[in-house]
């Protein structure tokens, strides 16, 4: 059966129905939303409203705005007869069993026959759900969970049912994975599923052990966060973005759905908390919650005074040192056997935690492999449980677990299941697979075919699988950039992959691309330019900041003329160069992907010419190819004084450094064009981008013919754009150097000083905006501004 959505529904018009709608409008599937009917007004009221506050979220749920147009507003009492044009309807309404019954009655005899049904429940039961369906509908249904906010967390659940029928489930896990870049884990039909089951008794047990050695909830914080892989929100502050109610509210699903858990004793929420959310102080909905601002002051709520106090979340010296020690079974070791506090709450933390997701794995999930899944892209963990235990050493973090068990000290009595106990087990994931607990045997991954479109699909920590720095066949490599191929996919087609830190261009990267663009057009029929994200975060500043301490501006300037001349060549090749990008590609590693041939471009890839923030201007060909832009829009409207009224906005983009929050953006501003390909799954990016050289390649390609006689604004362009900036600098908006560093944007998109409408060519463009970038280059206003964010990773207005 081929799984295909022409038309999706959505019922619920409340924050996660509106952002599943918005997502699927993304991926620009017609939806229809669905809500009660308003009391008073348009009876599509209440939709209308919620598609309002789309335009207002952040992050934006929407790739543009003008995805709105993908969504129509409905109500139960007059359109349910639109159900039947829809090939998915996803129902999203409160966790209430009774509400999604009842509605589940409405709607059943609307369906299409061959609609697919789901309802995107957290954790009630989907067995039950489908009781309230018509028989015949029943084998169509399933559990379909997206995670919060839906088109950012890659984590979906997919439940089946009892009836559901398999290869239904099989086509929506493709749909999902490929059409809106999900990463699928098939959840069994218990309270709470995988994710939330596991990283809810998480942050309980966070909690408990919270109150169990005396520590902040700041310092938890601390210790919770990014320095043992975990999102910046860590744990409390997690509970503020996602509301204390709710918090509350899954806490006590988890209490009333499962009595028997052995750790039920512990499925309550802190007494303080409880308080927190009858007095309405419910996180940042309500502008407070655990933590809250006071003017530029960060609070903190101190459940032993019930009042709230400055945040501090710094760490133990000795702990903080424990925590940056490489080896992870070290790492662990050392937190177990230390003394202090902190270290020991880090311990029990991940003890209770493993000891949980060990017994209960066979009944929550079918392997270990859905379980670390779930938990990293449902809760943004860098690994998962299971892995984590792994990496420290399975055996002898085992031993630890059970006597600890055995002197009273874990959350709970109950033993580790006998598989875990395995003396020779080392891990769970293999090349075998990964551990089932209920089939009691490794189970591999998924053979569905969109998976092969993943070259290089995510790994866990002990399974075995191709990684892209050791495949393929090495063409030619140097200290910047490797040169490969896959022969067994495509044998002409080179990949050109960055190995420098974020992937910043520098002067080796610049040398590896010439190089490379010069074996292509000896040996291969095209190029891709890829490697995981982030595509390039721009120029390496480090070089910079050295020669101009040095006072090395001659061997500035022929870096500049290096970059310039490498992106023509990018341009210009005797084959077509494709960018596959994912993530930010910031200003040089824009311009990079700007001259090349085409873009296939993860939906979450932020393009910018962002170079106004360290006082310097787009230098890489970027001015050039927005200035030609400009004037290919102006000679298509016939009219050469097009020119001007087409770069006004792009100056503004430019000299505010804005960045495309989505790929469609990008193509907005000027950073890609509209033929360019949009993949919402990026693990298929090097897949498709392949597939796009080579059919470049087979197509004929010939290489564009250099721009001449290219019209620009020229000075009255420049002037034009100066009242704004005089305007802004009168209005206290901008310093002088701002004024000067986005005057020198308006010279170099204006083509310099010159007669409006004069004629030039690209060479011409590339020497203005070398001469600005250099002259900037010279301050010492803009060398402070290059300095300070080599130090602190931030812009200086200075």
């Amino acid at each position: 059966m081929k799984f295909t959505v022409r038309k999706a529904a959505v019922l619920g018009a409340g924050v996660m129905g509106a952002q599943i709608a918005a997502h699927l409008a993304n991926a620009n599937v017609p939806v229809v939303l669905f809500d009660l009917p308003a009391r008073e007004g348009d009876k599509n009221g209440i939709v209308k409203k919620a598609l309002d506050g789309l335009k207002r979220l952040q992050p934006s749920p929407l790739a543009t705005r003008d995805k709105l147009q993908y969504i129509d507003a409905a109500n139960y009492d007059e359109h349910l007869p639109l159900l039947a044009e829809c090939d998915l309807v996803i129902e999203a309404i409160a966790e209430r069993m009774d509400w999604k019954q009842d509605l589940y009655s409405k709607i059943g005899p609307f369906l299409a026959s061959t609609a697919t049904i789901a309802s995107n429940t957290s954790g009630l039961s989907i067995n039950a759900l489908a009781e309230c369906l018509p028989a015949e509908k029943r084998s169509n249904f399933c559990g379909i969970h997206f995670f919060n906010p839906p088109r950012y967390m890659p984590l979906v659940e997919i439940i089946a049912t009892r009836e559901t029928d398999p290869v239904r489930l099989d086509g929506l896990e493709t749909w999902l994975t490929s059409r809106l870049g999900k990463g699928v884990v098939r959840a069994l039909d218990t309270p709470n599923f995988v994710a939330n089951r596991v990283g809810v008794f998480s942050i309980l047990a966070v909690m408990h052990h919270t109150a169990a050695f005396g520590l902040g909830l700041d310092t938890v914080d601390g210790l919770t966060g990014p320095k043992i892989g975990r999102p910046k929100s860590a744990t409390y502050r997690t509970g503020d973005v996602v509301g204390l109610d709710t918090l509350a509210h899954v806490v006590k699903t988890m209490r009333d759905t499962l009595p028997d858990d052995p750790w039920h004793a512990y499925f309550n929420p802190p007494g303080w908390l409880n308080g927190l959310v009858e007095q309405g102080v419910l996180g940042q909905k309500t502008k407070g919650g655990i933590f809250r601002k006071q003017g530029k002051v960060i609070e903190v709520f101190d459940p032993a005074t019930q009042a709230y106090r400055i945040s501090d979340d710094s760490l133990a010296v000795e702990v903080d040192a424990l925590l940056k020690m490489s080896d992870p079974a070290a790492r662990l070791r050392a937190l177990r056997t230390s003394n202090h506090p902190q270290a020991q709450f880090l311990w029990a933390v991940f003890r209770d935690l493993f000891h949980y997701c060990a017994v209960h794995l066979g009944q929550i999930a079918d392997n270990a492999r859905d379980v670390d899944f779930a938990l990293r892209w449902g809760f943004g963990w860098a690994q998962g449980p299971f892995e984590l235990w792994q990496a420290a050493g399975w055996a002898e973090t085992t031993q630890a677990i059970a006597a600890d068990i055995a002197a009273g000290k874990s959350m709970s009595p109950v033993p580790l299941p006998a598989w875990a106990m395995d003396p020779q087990r080392r891990g769970v994931h293999g090349p075998a697979g990964s551990w089932s607990a209920s089939r009691q045997c490794n189970v591999a991954r998924s053979t569905l075919p969109v998976y092969a479109r993943q070259l290089f699909p995510e790994l866990l920590f002990g399974e075995t699988g191709a990684r892209p720095e050791t495949s393929g066949e090495t063409l030619y490599e140097n200290d910047g950039v490797r040169l490969w191929r896959l022969p067994a996919l495509d044998a002409g087609i080179g990949i050109v992959s960055f190995k420098s830190k974020m992937h910043a261009i520098g002067d080796e990267v610049l040398d590896g691309i010439q190089a490379s663009l010069q074996e292509a057009g000896d040996k291969l029929d095209g190029l891709v330019i890829w490697h995981d994200a982030p595509f390039a975060v721009g120029a390496n500043l480090k070089q910079i900041s050295a020669a101009c301490e040095a006072g090395e501006f001659g061997r500035l300037e022929q870096t500049v003329a290096r970059f310039q001349q490498t992106a023509m060549a990018i341009k210009y090749a005797p084959v077509p160069v494709v960018a596959a990008v994912q993530g930010m590609a910031l200003g040089g590693g824009c311009e990079v992907a700007m001259h090349a041939a085409k873009r296939v471009l993860a939906l979450e890839s932020y393009l910018g010419l962002v170079e106004v923030g360290v006082g310097l201007i787009p230098a890489g060909g970027g001015c050039k190819e927005l200035a030609l832009r400009a004037a290919r829009w102006a000679a298509q409207s016939s009219a050469a004084s097009e020119v001007l009224g087409n770069l006004t906005p792009t100056f503004m983009t430019v000299a505010m450094g804005k960045t495309g929050k989505s790929a469609h953006e990008a193509i907005d501003l000027g950073f890609a064009k509209a033929g360019d390909t949009i993949l919402f799954n990026a693990r298929e990016l090097l897949f498709v981008a392949l597939k796009e050289a080579r059919l470049l390649a087979d197509a004929g390609y010939v290489r564009p013919v250099p721009a001449r006689g290219v019209p620009v604004a020229g000075r009255a362009g420049i002037a034009s754009m100066e009242m704004t900036l005089v305007n802004m600098r009168e209005g206290g908006m901008i310093s002088a150097h701002d004024y000067r560093v986005s005057r020198a944007v308006a010279v170099a998109l204006c083509g310099g000083e010159v007669e409006y409408g004069s004629l030039v060519d690209e060479a011409w463009l590339l020497a203005v905006e070398r001469q600005q970038f250099l002259e900037l280059l010279k301050t010492p206003e803009t060398q402070a501004r290059i300095k300070h964010m080599l130090d602190t990773g931030k812009p200086l207005r200075n």
